[in-house]
């Protein structure tokens, strides 16, 4: 994908698949909201998967996905 800017990863699987896809080494940690430049300059966003264990329990709120997506859209 020539145009490709950013990435983001929904939950710590996608992160997993993706930083393998990327050959990125060393692997970047996993967190809600981490960022990593990826081969390529590409700019990989975390992102706790939002399933019904993470947002009923809290551990994912409505603010903190958007965040996510506010900051993609800014770069």
């Amino acid at each position: 994908m020539k145009n490709l800017r950013v990435v983001v990863a929904l939950g710590a699987y996608a992160h997993d698949v993706i930083c393998r896809e990327f050959s990125a080494r060393p692997k970047p940690s996993f967190g809600h909201a981490a960022e990593a430049i990826l081969p390529g300059g590409v700019l990989l966003i975390d992102s706790y998967h939002p399933s019904q264990r993470n947002t009923f329990t809290g551990r994912l709120t409505e603010e903190a996905f958007d965040h996510v997506f506010f900051r993609a859209r800014e770069a």
